[in-house]
């Protein structure tokens, strides 16, 4: 009962209340929580502390940047939404709150907006070489349970499209990027989409800031051709699925378009079958033949593969921490 009390107790004060329900709404930064509630840097952060060593906000680090959202794990996750939806709709103090947070929200889309039109081109340039999106998406769609996925992992979230695909399919989705631009562009594409159930983080595919065997499901979407090691990712990401979780690898068939390691920065020109299913056994997977999608010039290849008992192998060490 302690745990309980002491939540109570955090949350019994104006400020943090109001701290609660913005967090509700969305990952915000100590910043952005002093620009909306007028208040000290010093005295905000005193409040969101208390907040989440009481269990009630979760705090998380990008570079810089600490980010904080209301919980959604833990004893008194399910108090904090209780609290939050039990905060008055009228209440004009949350409402001039919720405004300068639509402001804030805006700010993020215009500049995800300029990010991406700045970098649109050379996107479409390599979608202009296989087949239309949403035919991989369909297949994407047809070779994961429709049910039965609890938690998600998009490695390599990008934009965020992959956690938009499955988001009504799951209970928790988790992108994880290495670009700060790109996290920022997903952000204000959950947040439209309205999957607050969704989260993305700065992260490394080859060190996961996650618990061995917290994943049902994990996509590697057109990821593996920048990795300098791709069996290394593989069998990080097969480290964190649960027994009888699945992979799903999405990349390109190997081909000879040199350009696009020259001008767009891949690593690899495509794989071939053998690669990834050689790459996926000794993760401690169970590989199925690739699901293929033939375009020109360039093949997407989907492997699907489920997490076995067997421990995953690496071919190099991990970096000290």
């Amino acid at each position: 009962m302690e745990f309980l009390l002491n939540a109570l107790k955090a949350a019994a004060e104006p400020t943090r209340l109001r701290l609660l329900s913005l967090c509700a709404h969305g990952e915000l930064t100590v910043t952005e929580l002093t620009q909306i509630l007028g208040q000290s840097q010093p005295r905000v952060s005193r409040h969101l502390k208390l907040l989440c060593e009481a269990g009630l906000l979760e705090r998380f680090r990008e570079g810089i940047w600490a980010y904080y959202r209301l919980a959604q794990r833990g004893p008194v996750a399910e108090l904090a939404r209780t609290l939050v939806d039990a905060i008055p709709a009228d209440d004009q103090g949350l409402g001039l709150d919720l405004e300068r947070l639509d402001l804030i929200k805006q700010g993020r889309r215009e500049a995800a907006d300029k990010y991406f039109s700045e970098n649109a081109a050379r996107w479409h340039e390599i979608r202009g070489l296989h087949v239309p999106e949403q035919d991989v998406e369909a297949a994407l769609l047809s070779l994961l349970p429709a049910t039965g996925v609890e938690d998600l992992l998009d490695v390599g979230t990008g934009t965020g499209r992959i956690l938009e695909l499955f988001g009504n399919r799951i209970s928790r989705g988790l992108g994880i990027d290495a670009s700060r631009e790109m996290l920022a562009v997903a952000r204000v594409n959950l947040e439209q989409a309205g999957l607050r159930h969704c989260q993305v983080r700065l992260g490394d595919m080859y060190q996961l800031a996650l618990a061995g065997h917290s994943q049902d499901a994990v996509i590697f979407h057109q990821v593996l051709h920048y990795a300098e090691e791709p069996a290394d990712a593989i069998a990080e990401a097969a480290r964190v699925l649960r027994p009888g979780g699945t992979m799903l690898v999405v990349d390109f068939a190997r081909h000879d378009l040199e350009y696009l390691r020259e001008q767009h920065a891949h690593r690899r020109l495509g794989f071939t079958d053998e690669e990834v299913t050689g790459w996926l056994r000794r993760a401690g997977m169970k590989p199925e033949p690739a699901f293929t999608l033939p375009g020109d010039p360039l093949t997407v290849c989907i492997w699907r593969a489920a997490r076995t008992d067997a421990p995953a192998t690496r071919t190099r060490p991990l970096a000290a921490a």
